[in-house]
């Protein structure tokens, strides 16, 4: 039998990341808005225990950054001015779940230093709370389109394997057809019929359906699958003999069996769809400035002086890989306990 710690470890971590994104007015020392344009591509922070006379503090510090006039982007520490880093402190205002206003931080720096964790872009925004808003859209992003894709793929499926004959063959059909649809080219279709600017919540619906409604073909051929499968067993055969409708085996015997094909699938799709946001958003036919997703924050790394010049800039990538890699360890663990079961 699998473990159950194979499915409890990337379950508590995602868990962990989608409540740290779901609470980032918070977790952010920052809106993700503000700028400090005196330090633009601001280097992340150096945080001392020992300052420079050697005293040793046991709160946390920070410098003040000074700016070089002759080189732009690159600053030293400024070791006459210290900074404590405090918790629980008030700051930018935001709100809780998109509910209650709130302007209590995690931990932040006294004005006017700055305090950024893993640096800042070229208009003085703090990199680690874009981040943190970032991912409200993209990982919401691709739980969304997965559930979209999957609501609409065990419908088809469901239907096709069930009643078969003309019906299973049209649905398998158009299943096929957007399988074989390039989404991205669809994308630019549908991008090129809007208006040239539209509002963050229009894009993010737009990202949501288009990439929803393309993925359903796959789950609904696994799902198919399912059916047809379960729909030959005796006591389904048994139940249908005895008068039982259509409604009542679907719901007492056909669906159950599907649940674990869903939730494979559910673990795949996600991440695919995170990374679907992220390419578009990157390529500027997603979300766009100044509300942050992973692919926009990303994007500035189009500029070659920007790849070459600040190392920080990648870090928001970094965060791909944590996400990618639970869910893949959640798909992998949830393919052997369907194997084993």
């Amino acid at each position: 039998m699998i473990k159950m710690r194979t499915i409890s470890f990337p379950l508590l971590l995602l868990a962990a990341i989608h409540f740290t994104v779901l609470c980032a007015g918070f977790f952010a020392p920052y809106d993700y808005a503000s700028q400090n344009r005196t330090l633009p591509f601001a280097p992340p922070a150096r945080i001392h225990f020992v300052d420079s006379r050697g005293k040793w503090h046991f709160r946390p510090f920070v410098y003040g950054l000074a700016g070089q006039p002759s080189h732009f982007g690159f600053y030293s520490e400024d070791e006459n001015n210290v900074y404590p880093v405090r918790f629980f402190v008030q700051g930018d205002e935001y709100k809780v779940m998109g509910g209650v206003t709130s302007h209590l931080h995690l931990w932040g720096v006294s004005e006017p230093a700055r305090m950024f964790l893993i640096g800042s872009d070229g208009y003085g925004r703090d990199q680690f709370s874009r981040l943190l808003f970032g991912g409200q859209i993209s990982l919401f992003a691709g739980l969304l389109a997965a559930a979209l894709s999957l609501v609409v793929g065990l419908g088809f499926g469901v239907v096709a394997g069930f009643y078969g004959k003309w019906t299973d063959e049209m649905i398998m059909r158009l299943a096929e057809l957007f399988l074989a649809l390039p989404w991205l080219y669809l994308l630019f279709a549908v991008r090129a019929f809007l208006p040239l600017h539209i509002t963050p919540t229009a894009a993010f619906l737009m990202l949501v359906v288009i990439i929803g409604f393309v993925g359903w073909a796959r789950p609904a051929r696994l799902v198919r699958g399912v059916v047809l499968s379960a729909k030959e067993r005796n006591y389904v055969l048994a139940g249908r003999n005895f008068g039982a409708s259509d409604l009542y085996l679907l719901r007492r015997h056909i669906l159950p069996q599907t649940a674990g094909v869903v939730l494979t699938q559910a673990a795949l799709l996600i991440p695919q769809y995170i990374l679907a946001e992220v390419t578009l958003s990157f390529l500027g036919l997603g979300i766009g400035e100044p509300v942050p997703s992973w692919g926009n924050i990303l994007a500035s790394l189009q500029q070659y002086h920007i790849l070459v010049s600040y190392w920080w800039m990648f870090i928001p990538g970094v965060a791909l890989i944590p996400v990618f890699l639970s869910y893949f360890l959640l798909a992998n663990a949830l393919q052997k306990r369907l194997k084993v079961g």
